[in-house]
């Protein structure tokens, strides 16, 4: 009998796990996978994020194991900037920096801190039923009892179709390749993180650590053939893409759809939350998925200072946490719709120029800034 199970050991739950155990409480977390491994590519973990991970003690070890980006632009075919983040002002104003890490070296720093015993992998949730308290099966055959649970089991969660039997997923109609490479990028971009916008398609790229560069490219579903060749796919794209794709070994990409969840009424039941992509799954357009899931995990943290009833906390945490994710979910959409026109690009490019640094500026500091 656990009196806090976790499902899943991704970055939302081993972040809710580093917050439980600074409140001394009693938990395990249950993976699926057999190893956290290098599964995923590279992740920017933005201001809002290192914030958390300063009040947990972690932000100097991610810095160290990741690398600061200190510009983020976002340029036509031929690099020219169509937008930019005043990136040192949120740097100043937020004591934080943003940091490109591969996903499974973060996920490394969050479970060395939280301690490995607290970590059952190759745990496949396969049934979970409210009784008393709760109870879980795993594929592997265990079970055990809850008092509380958490699902933070991705976009996919067992935990959400099987208790509040909601959500659906909306496929954004676009194809999108992560990949990883040794590779020297030009000086300049050593700390900028670079989003080239073409005629339906995108590639985007940020440096790890020592010559590994973590890139993404996506063309819309209309566009995509099964083996396509990225390289001829961008073609028309400034050589430093082609060089990129061309240096990356083939076992190095990985190629999914882009979705996210649409909005559900509730995210907990009775002794029962769910945080991150199992409550409010995003497309990946403005580098918030997993940053949200941190957050979530900070504000139950906050919560749980003031009053130790879970039932309370969840409810409190969804009216806290609603407005800010539904707005980064419709915008994210949004955003990677315009990203991906196939017309009326240099039309959009001069519009997004012309727009002034301060607007941009104002809606970024909204989504960076903690709400509790």
């Amino acid at each position: 009998m656990n009196q806090i199970s976790i499902i899943g050991a991704g970055i939302g739950g081993l972040t809710l796990g580093n917050v439980l155990k600074q409140h001394h409480l009693d938990f395990k977390i249950y993976e699926s996978a057999p190893e956290i491994k290098p599964a995923g590519a590279g992740i920017m973990m933005a201001v809002n994020a290192m914030q958390i991970f300063d009040t947990l003690g972690l932000k100097e070890k991610i810095e160290s194991r990741g690398n600061k980006i200190h510009g983020i632009f976002i340029t036509d075919e031929k690099l020219k900037t169509i937008s930019t983040t005043n990136v040192l002002a949120l740097e100043q104003k937020f004591n934080s920096c943003n940091v490109a890490i591969h996903r499974a070296e973060l996920q490394n720093v969050l479970a060395e801190n939280l301690g490995f015993e607290n970590i059952k992998l190759n745990h496949s949730l396969q049934q979970i039923q409210k009784k008393e308290n709760y109870l879980l099966e795993f594929e592997n055959g265990f079970k055990t009892e809850s008092q509380i649970v958490f699902g933070a089991d991705g976009i996919h969660s067992k935990v959400r179709n099987q208790i509040l039997k909601a959500g659906q997923i909306r496929n954004a109609g676009q194809k999108c390749w992560r990949g990883l490479t040794y590779f020297n990028l030009p000086e300049k971009y050593s700390h900028h993180a670079l989003e080239i916008w073409g005629r339906g398609k995108r590639f985007g790229f940020v440096k790890l650590s020592e010559n590994k560069v973590y890139w993404y490219a996506l063309v819309n579903k209309n566009k995509f053939k099964e083996n396509l060749d990225l390289i001829d796919a961008f073609r028309d794209f400034n050589g430093l893409v082609l060089e990129i794709l061309q240096s990356t070994q083939k076992e190095n990409i990985i190629l999914n759809d882009i979705i996210d969840l649409t909005p559900i009424p509730k995210w907990f039941a009775e002794n029962l939350c769910l945080i991150g992509d199992a409550a409010h799954a995003t497309t990946p357009n403005m580098g918030q998925g997993a940053c949200q899931s941190i957050e979530d995990a900070y504000v139950i943290g906050k919560l749980l200072e003031k009053n130790k009833d879970f039932n309370f906390v969840f409810e409190e945490f969804q009216k806290i946490r609603r407005k800010k994710v539904d707005y980064i979910v419709k915008n994210s959409w949004t955003i990677g719709k315009i990203s991906q026109w196939e017309k009326g690009n240099q039309l959009r490019n001069f519009l997004m120029r012309s727009m002034p640094e301060s607007t941009n500026q104002k809606m970024i500091e909204q989504i960076l800034k903690l709400e509790i």
